[in-house]
């Protein structure tokens, strides 16, 4: 084996390399999770009520499943993902609306001017970012003066687990918490983390951005839940739960609204 070979294998994954797997599927993967997809939808929603933008940017937005929604929210949407991929998947997905932009770029090098983003979502993202501070710093860098980003962070803090810790007399980890299996926990398989809430409060500060508002989101996501319950309660229940249950960080997944501190 050459020396150049055994350094191409021991070479850590980029962020986008599962996601460039020809197995992996990221369309196929939210068959079977409607609830998922739609309580993410109602959170956008909530989060930015009547606004309007100039342009929006759904950063790591695969093959642009939250696109379409964001197109309701502004005069011009971007699709910004490292993966190819994804953007090929994304060409036929979005096929009837050529007029949304497909560019592959990473979420913590984005090629975009500085203050040039009216509006930027970050979902389904932060499992993947061990150390997000490099990314919260690009967004502050492309959001505009008046410009909010919706950022998804899976939570670590979440009902569950403060209770399995409590009765373990443990506390919830401030640092993110690999949840991969042990079988891959190496360093060429993409990070798969969950994440403190607080602790990002902190990193988004840091960054120069501020909470604007909070929702946990998909707080009803359960397999027996979905498989005994029809989707329209699970989503009207899920509908008034998202702002009453965000001061708790309740569910599994919590979206924050940003923008930046004024200098």
């Amino acid at each position: 084996m050459s020396q150049s070979t055994a350094n191409s294998q021991a070479a850590p994954k980029k962020k986008a390399d599962q996601y460039n797997d020809p197995s992996h599927n990221y369309l196929q993967y939210w068959d079977g999770r409607d609830y998922e997809n739609a309580s993410e939808q109602i959170a956008i929603k909530k989060l930015l009520g009547k606004r309007h933008f100039g342009t929006a940017v759904d950063v790591g937005g695969g093959y642009g499943r939250l696109c379409l929604l964001l197109e309701e929210y502004a005069d011009k949407v971007i699709l910004a993902e490292p993966s190819q991929q994804q953007l090929d998947i994304a060409a036929d997905f979005l096929k009837d609306h050529p007029e949304i932009d497909r560019k592959l770029m990473q979420a913590d090098d984005m090629k975009f001017e500085d203050e040039s983003i009216d509006l930027l979502t970050m979902i389904r993202v932060m499992h993947h970012l061990p150390d997000p501070q490099p990314e919260f710093a690009e967004i502050a860098r492309v959001l505009s003066p008046k410009g909010l980003a919706i950022i998804e962070v899976a939570n670590y803090a979440h009902a569950r687990n403060r209770l399995k810790h409590l009765l373990h007399g443990q506390k919830i980890p401030a640092k993110p918490v690999d949840i991969r299996s042990e079988a891959n926990k190496r360093d060429d398989e993409i990070p798969f983390v969950n994440h403190n809430p607080k602790t990002v409060i902190r990193q988004f500060a840091h960054a120069g951005l501020k909470v604007e508002q909070t929702l946990s989101v998909s707080n009803l996501r359960s397999p027996a839940l979905k498989k005994h319950v029809p989707i329209g309660v699970m989503l009207a229940i899920e509908k008034q739960l998202q702002a009453p249950l965000s001061s708790l960080h309740f569910g599994p997944s919590v979206f924050f609204l940003v923008r930046k501190i004024s200098s």
